[in-house]
């Protein structure tokens, strides 16, 4: 993989170039801005910026009051790359908080190993209604636990409005142990890019280690080599970041979340 020329694509199709996701959400460039507006249950946040030490502060005010005003929490999403170098000085001085830092990984989804296989006794469920839904966000608590139930809800609206609105932009599925959702994990698609992106895959812990994660890791490839799509790419935690490393995945450079709550 060159790794320059895929940094180069993910930063113009996935950041530049971003489209909407449909429904309520909109994407606005404007200032040297781009930026996601939606509802209270969208994203809402900065994608791309291109400012610097002169201009950086006043555009970060700017996007402060465009959130504000219209009652929403948003996102800065700061790359490694991003410049000038202390922007993340400059947002945690007006008041954003950093979250945890993230690896975006890449790989070629062609190149990506076939299993393993699930473990006996787990099936995957693809995840089409509320129902499924439900079952994701069962996943989502008996992976990271009950104050994360909270934050399993917001995903499972954002998830059930996706399926509903551009379900052709989607895949989602659960794994099962018999009737206890152990894993849920989905595969967004980018039209005119080159990038699938995954998203969740957090196993129960009495089921991690047995494969699981990487299973839907390679059925969301096959899915996206079947549907056109390249690459695959991946905001990966500290967890998942050594697992996606023994599969091929490369690391592009670092995400780190920086969020406004008015």
């Amino acid at each position: 993989m060159d790794h320059a020329a895929v940094l180069a694509a993910y930063d113009r199709q996935l950041r530049h170039d971003a489209l909407s996701e449909g429904g309520g959400s909109r994407v606005e460039r404007t200032g040297g801005v781009v930026r996601v507006t939606g509802s209270a249950h969208d994203w809402n946040g900065v994608l791309w910026t291109d400012v610097d030490a002169s201009t950086a502060d006043a555009v970060i005010a700017e996007q402060v009051r465009h959130y504000t005003a219209a009652g929403r929490e948003f996102e800065w999403k700061l790359h490694s790359y991003d410049r000038p170098g202390d922007l993340s000085g400059r947002l945690l001085a007006a008041g954003f908080e950093a979250e945890p830092t993230e690896s975006v990984m890449v790989a070629e989804a062609a190149s990506l190993p076939a299993g393993p296989g699930l473990p006996d006794g787990v099936r995957l469920v693809p995840v089409t209604d509320a129902a499924g839904v439900r079952l994701m966000a069962q996943a989502h608590v008996a992976a990271f636990g009950e104050d994360d139930a909270a934050l399993g809800e917001h995903l499972a609206r954002r998830v059930l409005a996706q399926l509903t609105e551009a379900p052709d932009r989607i895949v989602a599925v659960v794994a099962m142990a018999g009737d206890r959702p152990v894993c849920g994990a989905r595969m967004e698609f980018c039209p005119g890019t080159d990038f699938a992106g995954l998203w969740g895959g957090g196993t129960d812990p009495r089921w991690r280690g047995k494969g699981i994660y990487r299973a839907l890791v390679a059925h969301r490839a096959r899915i996206a080599v079947a549907r056109g799509y390249r690459c695959l790419q991946v905001d990966a935690s500290d967890d998942s970041r050594p697992i996606l490393d023994r599969l091929g995945f490369a690391t592009l450079c670092t995400t780190t979340p920086y969020v406004y709550r008015p």
